[in-house]
């Protein structure tokens, strides 16, 4: 408990530290997370693999890197591009890059090698457009926020960490026992109500959003947010791995730790565009 509490500590400081540094550490921290699940994500998805395991995770990180990297170096000013040109510049790189893999996996004779092609994919599609989707929502009136960031982490640590909470004192109905045992109803309900409550705080101090933005944000992040963290279960227990990784002890990894809030980034993304 006490290597926890410190991870946790830690873990806050940083994230504090990246997020109100300024546009270029927070650029940096994300792109740091954003590389860590990845990796991790790899060593999940090419762990059946006999071979090559290294390098196709050395691959499926840097592939998914690169719309986080090539979106954040235009937002941080790091180098300019045509804003016309960013979408179809990305997406050609990004097709020249995984033609290129497809390629690959012809000369590294895998007995899948689409299944491996699909967890190329899969990285770029779970980790690395989401992150760079919240790198757009930091910018989005192409200022940097800090306390819209701040705001959007709190909302999905109250879903989190009141479902946890409320669970284990209370909880006993089980919400979805086939992929997570330990989740009941009571704790995804409190962790959804103090998510509201969250929003309705932050709504009176961080004025990026009207009480009904918050309000819808909250939604957004309490339901999806759940949902994603189904579905990072759902993932470590088809490969029968319990943690993503051990960077913070008592904590797992980064996927562990930034599970549910990727998922919920496309549709904080539609929520802002509605």
């Amino acid at each position: 408990m006490k290597q926890r509490a410190i991870s946790a500590v830690l873990f806050v400081i940083a994230m504090l530290g990246g997020v109100f540094g300024g546009a270029i550490p927070f650029f940096l921290l994300f792109a740091f997370i954003t590389g860590g699940c990845l990796w991790e994500l790899g060593g999940i998805l090419f762990g059946k693999e006999n071979e090559h395991v290294a390098l196709r995770r050395v691959l499926a990180t840097a592939l998914g890197l690169l719309p986080y990297l090539m979106y954040g170096g235009i937002k941080t000013g790091l180098f300019t591009m045509d804003t016309g040109s960013l979408l179809p510049g990305l997406v050609a790189v990004v097709m020249v890059v995984v033609f290129l893999l497809i390629l690959l996996e012809l000369f590294l004779a895998s007995a899948q090698p689409f299944t491996n092609v699909g967890h190329y994919l899969t990285g770029l599609a779970y980790v690395g457009i989401p992150f760079a989707m919240f790198l757009g929502i930091a910018h989005w009136d192409d200022q940097y926020a800090p306390l819209r960031v701040l705001g959007l982490l709190s909302l999905n640590w109250a879903n989190d960490t009141f479902a946890y909470l409320v669970g284990s004192q209370i909880g006993k109905t089980p919400f979805f026992s086939r992929i997570s045992p330990k989740k009941t109803w009571e704790g995804t309900l409190g962790g959804m109500v103090c998510t509201f409550l969250s929003a309705w705080l932050l709504s009176n101090y961080i004025p990026d959003f009207t009480f009904g933005q918050w309000m819808a944000l909250a939604a957004c992040v309490s339901v999806f947010g759940t949902l994603g963290d189904l579905v990072e279960s759902m993932l470590k227990r088809s490969v029968g791995v319990k943690d993503s990784g051990a960077i913070l002890p008592g904590h797992g990894g980064f996927l562990d730790r930034f599970d549910s809030f990727l998922f919920i980034q496309p549709f904080i993304w539609l929520a802002f565009w509605i």
